[in-house]
Parts: structure tokens; sequence; C-alpha cells
């Protein structure tokens, strides 16, 4: 089941500023990454893996 980045975070009821903290990012750029401004590498990917408990492959990264 494909789910956008917003969302995952919202079904784990964070914030913006709980999920950023909890990455290890900005609060801005975890923004851009919802927006699809910016990408994250691969070991932000791995982090956001597992915040929010999904594959790569489930995320959709808006572009």
């Amino acid at each position: 089941m494909a789910i956008t980045l917003k969302a995952a975070r919202v079904n784990k009821n964070l914030t913006q500023k709980e999920a950023a903290a909890l990455i290890g990012i900005s609060v801005e750029t975890l923004v851009n990454y919802e927006k699809g401004l910016s990408f994250p590498n691969v070991p932000i990917i791995k982090r956001i893996e597992n915040v929010y408990g999904l594959q790569y492959s489930d995320i959709i990264f808006l572009t």
C-alpha cells in the first residue's frame, strides 16, 4: 500500500516538529520533502522508514 510522506506522518499522529526531531532533520527540510521540493538521501530515507514503520517502496515522494 503506497502512502504519501505527509499521510505517513499523520497516521503516526506526529506533528512536523515531532517527526523532524525523530528523523534528525529540520522542520523546513521535512516540509520540503512532504511538498516534493527536495528529496532525502539514503541515510535519511532509512530513518524515515524506521520512524514511520514503512518500507521505501511504500512511500510516495511527491515530485
